[in-house]
């Protein structure tokens, strides 16, 4: 069966171009794309001139399942994916038990494809529990259909087991993706080190903690010739390191999260503590370089960082508070900031949060071209809306966005050119 998708307005990250056309899907693949005269299809999906995308692929979604599925199961995050446009997920490893063994990750991937509308793409743990003590056996993980590897934020203090980590990846052409944070520095900090933390007492971390993070991880790339990707990068500090890590040809690359484009350290406010994420949001300077490095594409990646936390978890004070915020609803809108604020246009940002996460996790989605699987997103950018967070569809509703008016409403969704979503 073809299905012609007409009237739309094709985003396209690969060509980064943004203009008026049509797109043709045959048995769950894309067959071809134009703006002139539209081919004979079986069925037609009259896109009314708005906005047809790839699929996000959000790199760093943890869903609660195996020992947490009271905030999060496969179910609900599938259909929060759908709903927010997204139509790959890349799960996480810190549930409970850590995803470290062929058995625990066959779990996972058993039940995403028992429950999940979307595509489930694991990440495995790099290390046994997360403890930074054994590494994992990365080549049996692999065979099981990891993507990539990551102990997450556990941030390994034995740089010797690190370094045999990363060298057994190497050779075997594994991902390693890392939380760059220098772990001593940044234990129980509660925000960024400045004002407005010593004002309200809160523990706080130096943005240079970032930087030495990724300088430590930069050199045993260089050493060890890893594929890596420091999973969140929010300071402007950090920006420098990165940029020679990848003059100098190191296999590099980046991501930062919607929630540090869009937000900044003051929002914090009376403790509130939905603002809560890790590592803290940063200061306005640090946002508008961080925005800055994604458009010009030194930070590779955006993802939401989907972090479910229930109501206990949350409604402690501040520094007691878990951190997390779920975002797989909220992405898109919040990117949407971005757009009408004219710091990135619709192609810059799908190429960050599609396109860019595709290449480097191997995925053949992200693109409109010929061939690639029809995982699609039709959005309006311009629908406004106040959030409410009782009306999401992730079991836990940890937002910062709770209340606040936004843009950008998803209106379908589809997987393999089957719809899982409509508004």
């Amino acid at each position: 069966m073809t299905t012609l998708f007409t009237n739309a307005r094709l985003i396209d990250p690969e060509a980064q171009t943004d203009q008026g056309g049509w797109l043709l899907v045959s048995g769950g693949v894309i067959s071809q794309a134009g703006t002139g005269a539209q081919p004979h299809a079986d069925a037609i999906v009259d896109c009314g001139g708005k906005c047809l995308a790839p699929g996000i692929v959000d790199i760093g979604v943890k869903i609660c399942e195996p020992g947490e599925r009271h905030k999060e199961s496969f179910r609900t995050a599938g259909l929060a994916a759908a709903a927010g446009g997204v139509t790959t997920m890349v799960t996480r490893p810190d549930t409970l038990p850590a995803i470290d063994t062929p058995e625990v990750l066959e779990f996972v991937t058993r039940r995403a494809s028992e429950d999940s509308p979307v595509r489930i793409a694991p990440i495995a743990a790099l290390t046994k529990k997360r403890a930074g003590r054994e590494m994992v056996e990365i080549g049996f993980l692999r065979d099981a259909g990891a993507v990539a590897f990551s102990d997450g934020d556990a941030v390994a203090t034995d740089t010797k087991v690190l370094s045999r980590a990363f060298t057994y990846a190497r050779s075997l052409g594994a991902l390693v993706i890392a939380h760059p944070q220098e772990p001593g520095l940044s234990k129980g900090a509660a925000a960024t080190g400045g004002k407005f933390a010593s004002l309200r007492g809160l523990p706080a971390v130096s943005p240079m903690a970032e930087r030495m993070g990724l300088d430590r991880d930069i050199a045993l790339v260089e050493m060890t010739g890893v594929k890596y990707h420091a999973d969140q990068i929010t300071t402007r500090r950090a920006l420098p390191a990165l940029e020679r890590a990848k003059k100098n040809g190191f296999d590099v690359t980046a991501g930062t999260s919607i929630h540090h484009l869009t937000l900044n350290l003051l929002d914090v406010g009376d403790y509130r503590t939905f603002f809560k994420v890790k590592p803290p949001l940063r200061s306005e300077n640090d946002r508008q370089a961080v925005i800055e490095a994604v458009a010009s594409g030194l930070i590779d990646t955006i993802s939401s960082f989907h972090t479910p936390q229930d109501e206990e978890s949350k409604r402690l004070p501040f520094e007691e508070a878990a951190s997390g915020a779920v975002g797989l609803e909220t992405l898109l809108p919040a990117a949407m900031r971005l757009y009408h604020a004219g710091m990135l246009t619709l192609p810059q940002l799908f190429r960050a949060m599609s396109l860019n996460p595709s290449r480097r996790l191997g995925l053949p989605g992200g693109r409109l071209s010929a061939g690639a699987p029809a995982d699609l997103v039709l959005f309006d950018p311009d629908t406004p809306f106040v959030l409410d967070r009782f009306k999401l569809l992730s079991k836990s509703k940890n937002t910062p966005f709770d209340g606040q008016k936004m843009e950008g409403r998803v209106l379908q969704t589809w997987v393999d050119g089957k719809q899982v979503f409509a508004a």
